[in-house]
């Protein structure tokens, strides 16, 4: 990945611009399943031509996150998504965020991007983000950008300012992942998880908010074209982290890729 620290603007593709500015919130949650796309605006459909297969992105370096499409790449996400193992959904007894260390914090050692003197918000807003433009005196913290929204298929023109419209999502929410098991793994693997750039994507934020801890079963992204994505990014995160799904989520998740 190409790393966009400096002075200014990055400049790229600009899309349409919305009519309510956005802006940043820490979260992992999204809008329910089919429906029209959220907003507090007008915003237009978004295809983003430097947005990523996930397929050709294990890592999560790179931006966004483009559809799967063609019947070679179908078939790939399904056998991806057939390696997860699937078990019960556990209690989320004993849940607390601090349990995965403090958001977005630049220590979480071996994930991408990991000390580099930005925090992970700021990073997953250079990568994703385009025209991007940081505060005065600052080469991490952004302040305006276009966001090319993958969940929602719009275009959000976002600004500081507000604080609303556009969140970064743990596509794995760390609650999901606590009932999963992860409340039984080291305190260093929560971090990781937490701040992998494998697991995080800014988005919509009202698309965001109604995700909650729900699993591929109960929530999907409204864009139904990124949905087979959306099922190979859960389950590379899954498989990364030896962490099973349940049986109903690994189904919902098969069926978005044909399986």
């Amino acid at each position: 990945m190409t790393r966009y620290k400096g002075w200014g603007v990055r400049t790229g593709r600009t899309g349409p611009a919305v009519i309510a500015a956005v802006a940043l919130l820490a979260g992992c949650e999204g809008i329910q399943d089919a429906g029209p796309p959220a907003g507090g605006g007008a915003a237009s459909a978004a295809p983003d031509g430097r947005a990523v297969s996930p397929l050709d992105n294990p890592d999560g370096t790179e931006p966004g996150l483009a559809p799967v499409t063609g019947d070679a790449d179908r078939a790939e996400a399904v056998a991806l998504i057939t390696k997860v193992p699937t078990k019960g959904r556990g209690p989320k007894t004993g849940y607390d965020r601090d349990e995965f260390g403090y958001a977005w914090m630049d220590t979480a050692d071996g994930v991408p991007l990991a000390r580099n003197g930005c925090d992970t918000r700021n990073d997953l807003l250079q990568r994703d983000g385009e025209d991007v433009r940081f505060r005065s005196g600052s080469n991490c913290v952004v302040v305006a950008m276009t966001l090319a929204d993958p969940y929602t298929g719009t275009t959000i023109e976002w600004r500081k300012q507000k604080a609303a419209e556009v969140q970064i999502d743990h596509v794995v929410p760390l609650s999901y992942s606590w009932q999963m098991g992860s409340s039984r793994w080291a305190e260093d693997k929560r971090k990781r998880l937490a701040n992998d750039t494998l697991n995080l994507i800014p988005v919509q934020g009202r698309a965001n908010s109604s995700k909650g801890d729900s699993g591929p079963a109960a929530w999907l992204p409204p864009d139904k074209g990124i949905r087979c994505s959306y099922a190979v990014r859960f389950a590379q995160v899954a498989l990364k982290y030896e962490m099973p799904v349940t049986t109903a989520d690994r189904r919902m998740m098969l069926e978005q890729c044909g399986g």
